[in-house]
């Protein structure tokens, strides 16, 4: 897919638990689908088949972040012919540059429906690791290529008292470097896993490559009745969407979750 020069707008999207899969269409520029999930919970795949009968964009992750390694190949091969993703994560290795090429040159090979993008995520432990492994990316045909949040890597090249503002700017800086360098140019697909903080995302305004991100920020902190500030924050909580994914949600946690996701675009100028 050719991109032009001019700013596009950026697809949000946040997981969320069951209880808010109807009420996410109203708030998510698109649907995210963690694969591993799709095994467990008849209404997560019944919610995803039907996005795909509705036409709703899908993107498909790997569910690294959620497993600590990627999801099992058969399962992942068997979704994505189910489902069609319009964009799907092949796997990655956390923070192994090389793991994580690998992986790439063997998912690249792979016969996908034609409407699927297959997605690479740079991965490393450097910032030789994150060029080397952007360009490799590009060399094998990769269209679009993400970036996670928390490699240790951008906290140590971007150090703070806070290891939360550390590894958000750090991830800013090492992306910024990135497109100094002419290794991302402003013609090219980015997606950004996650965030650290949710006012991270207001740094990348000015570039052209970023088509897409997705985060559990504003929905795991809402559940927890904390309310973004117009600064946002400047905690984290480590909890994962999935390790609560069939809670009953109060008139309060859905009122909260509402609000930061509201917030979350006010503060990021989405």
């Amino acid at each position: 897919m050719e991109k032009t020069q001019q700013s596009m707008k950026v697809k949000v999207s946040h997981e969320v638990p069951i209880a808010l899969l109807e009420d996410s269409k109203y708030f998510n520029d698109y649907d995210y689908c963690l694969p591993h999930l799709l095994d467990q919970y008849s209404e997560y795949e019944e919610y995803f088949r039907k996005a795909k009968r509705t036409g709703r964009y899908i993107i498909m992750d790997n569910s690294l972040h959620e497993l600590g390694h990627a999801y099992d190949t058969k399962s992942l091969l068997y979704w994505v012919e189910e489902l069609e993703p319009d964009e799907f994560i092949v796997p990655d290795v956390w923070e192994e540059a090389n793991a994580s090429v690998r992986n790439a040159k063997t998912w690249v090979s792979y016969e996908f429906p034609e409407n699927t993008t297959k997605v690479a995520v740079v991965q490393g432990k450097s910032y030789i690791d994150f060029a080397t492994g952007y360009q490799r990316y590009k060399w094998l045909g990769y269209e679009k290529i993400a970036f996670s949040y928390g490699a240790s890597f951008f906290q140590k090249t971007f150090p703070h008292p806070n290891p939360h503002i550390a590894k958000m700017m750090g991830r800013l800086k090492t992306i910024t470097s990135l497109y100094e360098n002419n290794i991302i140019s402003d013609f090219d697909r980015v997606h950004l896993l996650g965030c650290n903080l949710p006012q991270e995302y207001l740094y990348y305004k000015d570039f052209k490559f970023i088509e897409s991100i997705d985060t559990s920020n504003p929905i795991i902190h809402g559940l927890k009745g904390v309310r973004y500030s117009e600064g946002g924050l400047l905690h984290k909580e480590k909890e994962k969407i999935d390790e609560n994914f069939t809670i009953s949600i109060s008139e309060n946690q859905k009122k909260d979750v509402l609000y930061n996701v509201g917030m979350f675009r006010k503060i990021n100028n989405l």
